[in-house]
């Protein structure tokens, strides 16, 4: 048994999420490999309560102080020697202690980006799973991973896969030699085949049961529109350092292709597996090495076929915004992450139609003129420009409902 001075010590953003709850599994599974060092949740204090009494982190972090506070109490009444601390200043401390080696980054949505850029300046080894890191500041991100010799490591299936098709000794953010394309997949979501007239009466529950994945609300309603995909193109672009050209989207219903590598010699190397986030977790915890994630074996001859096609952009316009976005550069990925994290909210809330989302972010876009995006606050600017006009556009969309 390892003492905990020779253990990697992981700090976990969005402890309380589906990627969350997966690396705890994988981490309970090698306990003399791993130590839990903090753990991170929004406002979910119940969800934390049984999180620290399982596992037993030594930090725990609220975002809403309230909260914070509530956590606390529960943890001295039952006992526990966990320390509780609040706000983006506690989420910015355990993502930068001396004692943690690896930061599994998985909050979602742009409330991950302090903390996530934090952990890269501190030279950790980041787990990224937050995709509005890249998509909202790429250029930044990756200049603080090489200035401080962060080591990345992608959690998305599809970036895992593709880091595990390039080339031996691959570092992300360096360009990939002899390759031609990067192949993502995707499933096409629960609406795939959905006649078109019908999608307008989509309702939040059938938006977020998607037919592989067991994913939160809102990345789920993501994958029914295709912007996941669409922010997934952005963030290979930063993570491989590639152009946006060479990145594809292939709608692959199975989800066990994850991602395919095309080499100029005409190799397509691809990753195979079952549809389980534990399996990039375990891979990007252990690299270079590989340890058990408690994924079942993929049974070939049981899928017995595997299918592609090319997107209907008619079907998914969220994904030609993200491609509209990327091209513009500067802050346009930023405002267009912004206006559909509002979109999606006002969907979930029942306040907006599932077919006005891409129209919600294709307006706001159309308003807002993206800028250079060469600080933290310029990228921050942005999206709080874009939430604010997202909000008042769907905010005229409730009105026009009611009316």
């Amino acid at each position: 048994m390892a003492d905990s001075d020779t253990k990697t010590g992981v700090t976990l953003l969005g402890a309380t999420g589906s990627i969350g709850l997966s690396t705890l599994d994988v981490l309970a599974r090698h306990p003399e490999r791993y130590r839990l060092v903090a753990v991170t949740a929004n406002t979910d204090v119940a969800g934390m309560l049984r999180i620290c009494e399982r596992h037993r982190p030594e930090l725990a972090v609220m975002a809403d102080t309230a909260a914070a506070e509530r956590l606390e109490t529960a943890l001295r009444r039952g006992g526990s020697d966990t320390r509780v601390l609040a706000g983006n200043d506690g989420l910015v401390q355990v993502a930068t202690l001396d004692a943690v080696d690896s930061v599994m980054a998985a909050i979602v949505g742009a409330a991950g980006l302090p903390p996530t850029l934090a952990a890269a300046a501190a030279g950790k080894t980041v787990l990224l799973a937050n995709k509005e890191a890249l998509v909202m500041s790429g250029a930044l991100f990756m200049e603080q991973v090489r200035r401080h010799r962060a080591t990345l490591l992608p959690i998305d299936s599809e970036h895992n896969a593709v880091f595990q098709c390039m080339p031996d000794g691959y570092i992300a953010g360096q360009p990939p030699q002899g390759v031609r394309r990067i192949l993502l997949t995707a499933s096409g979501g629960p609406f795939r085949t959905r006649r078109l007239d019908e999608l307008a009466g989509v309702t939040p529950a059938e938006a977020v049961a998607h037919p592989n994945w067991d994913m939160g609300r809102k990345i789920s309603v993501d994958s029914a529109t295709m912007m996941n995909k669409g922010l997934e193109v952005i963030e290979a672009c930063w993570l491989f350092a590639i152009e946006v050209d060479r990145v594809e989207v292939v709608l692959h219903p199975q989800s066990v292709i994850h991602s395919l590598v095309d080499y100029d010699d005409g190799s397509v190397l691809a990753q195979l597996g079952n549809p389980d986030m534990r399996t990039p977790i375990a891979h990007a915890l252990a690299w270079p090495q590989r340890i058990a994630s408690g994924v079942a074996p993929l049974d070939l001859v049981g899928v017995g076929r595997l299918d592609f096609e090319a997107p209907d952009l008619d079907r998914f316009p969220c994904l030609r915004l993200a491609y509209e976005a990327i091209r513009a550069g500067g802050t346009a990925p930023a405002i267009l992450n912004a206006a559909n994290e509002v979109a999606v909210a006002a969907f979930l809330d029942e306040g907006l139609a599932f077919t006005s989302i891409p129209e919600v972010i294709e307006a706001v876009l159309g308003r807002l003129a993206p800028q250079p995006a060469g600080s933290l606050e310029a990228v921050l600017a942005a999206d709080a420009s874009a939430r604010e006009a997202a909000r008042e556009l769907c905010a005229r969309g409730r009105r026009q409902a009611v009316s």
